[in-house]
Formats: C-alpha cells, sequence, structure tokens
C-alpha cells in the first residue's frame, strides 16, 4: 500500500493507547448500546454517511460479535486471525479480503502493532449504485443480497486471497484514499470504484480461499441441469462457466457437487438419454441420431452406449419395439 495511506493508518488511536496503559477489554460501548455485542452502524458512522472505514483494533483479543451492516476487512500489513461463527478459523495476510454480513458472528486475535487492517463499514443503502454492476448470479452478488435480505441461505463470509491481483489492490487503495481524504463527489466516486472493484473480484471465484459448494447448490443446480438439457449439443464447461459469471475451475468443483458427476459425464448422460428417446420414438437412421445429440464419431458412441446399456443402439431399438 501507498506510504502516505500507511502513515495515516499506523499511528496508535486513543483506544488503543488505553489499551496499552491499562490492558482492559474491549470497551463496548464504544461499539454498541445494546447487551448483545452486537456492533451497530449508529456507533460507527456518522449520520447520513453509507461508507466508512476504521483501523482494526489492536493489541488485544476482539471477542465475539456480529455488526449490523456488511464489513469487508483488508489487510493493508501484517495479518490477522479470525474465528467466524466459532468454527471456521482464517488467517488474513497483507492484500487479501474477508466479507462478513450481519449473519456472521466474528473473533479476532490479537493484533500486533505492525497487523495494520481497515474495517470497510457499509450502510445496505450503498449497494443500490453499486449492485447493478453486477452480473446476477455470482458468488459475490448472491452474497451481498443474502446480506441485504438478512436470510442464511448462503455462505456469511468470503475470503478474497487477491495479493497478487494488482487491479484489485489499487482499486482498494483509491477507495482508502477517498475515504480518507473525502475528495469532491466522493460518495459517487466510492460506489464506482466499489462496483468496479466488485466485478473484478467477479473475475476471480478462483481466489476464494473457501469455497464452499454446499452454499451454492441451491442456486446453481438448476441453472446447471437447465443449461445442460437445452444444450446438450454444443454445451461445454466453458459456456456454462461464463454464463453463470464463474471461474472455469470453479464451476467445475460446483456441477460436481451438485450433481454427483463432472460435466463430461452428466452431458454424455443427457446426451445417451435424447438418444435412447429418439431410438424408441422415430424411425430415424442411427447416424442421424447420433449427430443429432452432438457427436460426430460414431465409434465412440457407440463404445459409450455400449458401456452405458450393455447392447449396441439397435439391440437397444430392436428391444423397445419387441417390449
Amino acid at each position: 500500500m501507498n506510504e502516505e495511506l500507511l502513515k495515516k493508518l499506523r499511528p496508535i488511536t486513543e483506544e488503543e493507547r488505553k489499551i496499552l496503559e491499562e490492558r482492559k477489554e474491549i470497551q463496548k460501548e464504544i461499539y454498541t448500546a445494546s447487551e448483545e455485542f452486537t456492533i451497530d452502524s449508529r456507533k460507527m458512522l456518522e449520520k447520513g454517511r453509507l461508507i466508512d472505514i476504521r483501523t482494526h483494533t489492536r493489541f488485544i483479543p476482539f471477542p465475539q460479535h456480529r455488526h449490523n451492516f456488511i464489513e469487508i476487512l483488508y489487510m493493508c500489513e501484517g495479518h490477522t486471525f479470525h474465528r467466524i461463527d466459532g468454527n471456521t478459523e482464517i488467517e488474513l495476510k497483507a492484500g487479501e479480503l474477508l466479507f462478513l454480513n450481519q449473519l456472521s458472528y466474528q473473533e479476532i486475535a490479537e493484533a500486533g502493532e505492525n497487523d495494520i487492517g481497515i474495517n470497510f463499514m457499509i450502510q445496505p443503502q450503498f449497494f443500490d449504485q453499486v449492485l447493478p454492476m453486477l452480473e446476477k448470479g455470482n458468488e459475490l452478488s448472491e452474497f451481498i443480497l443474502q446480506g441485504l435480505r438478512q436470510k442464511g441461505d448462503g455462505p456469511n463470509y468470503l475470503h478474497y486471497q487477491v495479493a497478487d491481483i494488482l487491479p484489485v489492490q489499487n482499486l482498494v487503495e483509491n477507495l482508502v484514499w477517498n475515504l480518507i481524504y473525502r475528495p469532491k463527489n466522493h460518495r459517487q466516486m466510492n460506489q464506482t470504484t466499489m462496483g468496479i472493484l466488485f466485478m473484478m473480484l467477479a473475475n476471480h471465484t478462483d481466489k476464494l480461499a473457501q469455497y464452499n459448494t454446499d452454499v451454492y447448490q441451491d442456486v446453481f443446480a438448476p441453472e446447471i441441469l437447465k443449461y445442460v438439457e437445452e444444450e446438450y449439443k454444443t454445451a461445454t464447461l466453458e459456456e456454462l462457466a461464463a454464463e453463470m459469471n464463474v471461474a472455469l475451475s470453479t464451476m467445475s468443483k460446483i456441477v460436481k457437487k451438485s450433481t454427483g458427476m463432472t460435466f463430461k459425464e452428466l452431458l454424455k448422460q443427457q446426451r445417451l438419454l435424447r438418444a435412447t428417446n429418439l431410438l424408441e420414438h422415430t424411425k430415424l437412421p442411427i447416424t442421424d441420431i447420433i449427430e443429432m445429440v452432438g457427436y460426430d464419431n460414431t465409434s465412440y458412441f457407440h463404445r459409450i452406449f455400449r458401456e452405458a446399456y450393455q447392447m449396441s443402439p439397435k439391440q437397444y431399438r430392436d428391444w423397445k419395439i419387441r417390449t
């Protein structure tokens, strides 16, 4: 990160000074007025502000808490250790991003003086201009929408290991600079910059450190099956990934988790199903059927058909006529 920005972020805060002098627990009244430790946007954001930043409190463990806003953590330098929802351990390293929604519980181990982290605190209204910039169906837009709906039908966090993605680092730095110095038109600039950042992250789902395909099964499985059923003749995993706005490697994992088969196996199953239907209900030549279901190699088709049904296509047609 730019050294000028780091100079703004490194100094010990008043809260941290008291911690160093007295070694007391976190002063919860700074963060909330409720008995449950839910960090309150009314305490953390100036009235009328939809987004702001503060540095992570160092020198003491931060106890389990949640937020009534969406939080994005970014490590400028050093690292921090997080426990999410009581059981998931995460090391957030320099240059990485951790998204947390209102449903997640988090506790953070003690950070040292050189562990400089930033908390982006974001009100739901901020995303009114950001979400339209994203295509639907990708991990990040689904995560944000889940947070806005406050329904637990997906992951409560996303951990992006993007330290080596220069455009992401530049966008985060620009966002931090805008929030510190608040130039003219900073509100629009913040939303535009965040939108571009989100689009960039949507192109790097392969950088999600914990990509839990289970949580997206209900979202993706119907679309995967629909795509294969409708486009079986020319379908490709690359095209499916592009339509879903998901990285190719991630799409492969989702297909396997959602259907129990690889994309190749799923496609072969659908093509053979179409072929048997045509063999049974039409008098089309077998060579025509082979081409209609997407194969141009008749020998290969005959081999996989026999493997699947223990008979040739002609024998299958004859058997169906008899029965």
